[in-house]
């Protein structure tokens, strides 16, 4: 099994990746900015300080990794997200066998059916405009600059994306929300943590984004 590290793993994201990679057997360390604060985590997982934005943190982390998940959220603003795979790339380009990187993004920067991101849409909630720019700059960035690295970034649906059950079942997409036969794009943060976790155990999607969804 894999030595798996996770930034934000006390978020809703990174809680159930970080169980589901737990469940399977892998080594996972929590990297959190506030391990006193942080909630439950499965039996195993080792806690420690770290911050996906701090070179320190990184360079420390990277040589007993074979994964760093990102899966960190907040009301830093923009630059939060495009500041962690700016420093991941920098960092681990100079680290001998470098782990490989999986980025849980925003689903606002798929692509509608006119081919242009979600977040452009008019009647896209302002509230939530800063990190789907701030995830849309990472995007670009893993796309951009990311040479010496391998990469994986993970887009959830951009709408109805929330906590409830693990079927454990979900197919994926490329730069277009999954779509069932009503059109409706769906998935549960479980399932991305499914997704993800099969992602590190069976890359299929390197240097590359994906989606997933019902």
């Amino acid at each position: 099994m894999g030595n798996v590290v996770v930034f934000g793993a006390g978020g809703t994201a990174g809680s159930r990746i970080t169980a589901e990679a737990v469940a399977r057997g892998h080594r996972v360390t929590a990297a959190v900015r506030r391990p006193e604060a942080t909630g439950y985590l499965p039996a195993g997982v080792d806690l420690v300080t770290g911050d996906v934005t701090s070179a320190h943190s990184v360079r420390e982390l990277a040589p007993a990794a074979d994964v760093m998940v990102v899966a960190v959220g907040g009301d830093e603003g923009r630059a939060l997200w495009r500041d962690a795979a700016e420093n991941l790339v920098t960092v681990l380009r100079d680290v001998p066998n470098p782990p490989r990187i999986i980025h849980v993004g925003g689903g606002a920067t798929l692509l509608t059916p006119r081919g242009t991101p979600y977040l452009e849409e008019p009647d896209f909630p302002e509230e939530y405009r800063e990190p789907a720019l701030g995830q849309a700059d990472a995007l670009a960035w893993y796309r951009s600059a990311a040479d010496g690295v391998t990469w994986t970034y993970v887009s959830p649906p951009p709408l109805e994306f929330h906590p409830g059950e693990r079927t454990g079942h979900y197919r994926t997409g490329l730069d277009e929300p999954v779509t069932d036969e009503r059109g409706r794009a769906a998935l549960s943060y479980e399932d991305l943590a499914v997704a993800v976790v099969d992602e590190i155990e069976n890359p299929r999607f390197e240097n590359m984004r994906f989606t997933a969804g019902y």
